[in-house]
């Protein structure tokens, strides 16, 4: 079965709603089928309540639980505080799970090695694209001090932050990203930007005052013109 085959079962956010099929009120927190041509119904008359609810979080018994289970089905919620719905984990038949249990207890200790090895590898990984875009942002921007570089690099490109460097064309060392990159460590580290927004300023209104400096900075940072931008930076906020 694939995944395009599988029905989708629903954890029910509210009390109130009745399976149209055998009139048995739905209450919320349990499962339910909604069909357009069908209507809800509950899993005894949706033929799958003999399949037990196998919760996500471990991608290799699921995996291994729908490979070995005939019927499956997905389980989704709908998140009200993320307005979407988002799965939670799967049905699959009882024998298929506990002999996906029984292989994932057997070879833990090994998928455990291989977990470890692969966090090694990405976060080693990690450090080099850091550095690397550390080694741009002083190729394009020279006069850039060196720790100033190394802090520009380690924020916009921290992971799972969203943040312009972790953008697949940062990661290609594209020159405009990182020009973005600098122009928004310049604007909260030499210019007054953050006190602006404390005082009450829009941020759109912030950064039209401090456009300017953002611009003075990285033009001396564009050229080879020595370190003295600490004090420089202090001459721009005041």
């Amino acid at each position: 079965m694939t995944a395009m085959d599988r029905p989708v079962v629903w954890i029910s956010h509210k009390d109130g709603d009745r399976c149209v099929r055998c009139g048995r009120e739905i209450e919320s927190g349990t499962f339910l089928l909604i069909d357009r041509e069908q209507g809800i119904r509950c899993l005894t008359c949706g033929g799958l309540d003999d399949l037990i609810f196998v919760s996500a979080g471990d991608p290799a018994l699921t995996r291994r639980a729908l490979a070995l289970s005939t019927r499956s089905a997905i389980v989704v919620k709908f998140s009200r505080r993320r307005k979407r719905h988002e799965r939670q984990g799967i049905l699959v038949e009882e024998p298929a799970y506990e002999q996906a249990l029984r292989a994932c207890q057997a070879d833990a200790a090994r998928r455990d090695t291989e977990r470890v090895k692969r966090v090694a590898r990405a976060e080693a990984a990690d450090l080099q694209y850091v550095a690397r875009f550390a080694a741009k942002v002083r190729e394009l921007y020279p006069g850039c001090p060196p720790q100033e570089a190394a802090a520009i690099a380690e924020h916009a490109c921290k992971k799972y932050s969203g943040r312009v460097g972790r953008s697949g064309a940062a990661k290609a060392l594209d020159p405009r990203t990182i020009m973005l990159a600098m122009r928004a460590r310049i604007r909260h580290r030499y210019t007054g930007y953050d006190d602006l927004l404390a005082q009450g300023f829009e941020p759109v209104e912030a950064r039209a005052e401090v456009a300017d400096l953002i611009e003075e900075v990285l033009e001396r940072w564009a050229r080879a013109c020595g370190g003295h931008d600490r004090a420089r930076s202090t001459e721009l906020r005041h």
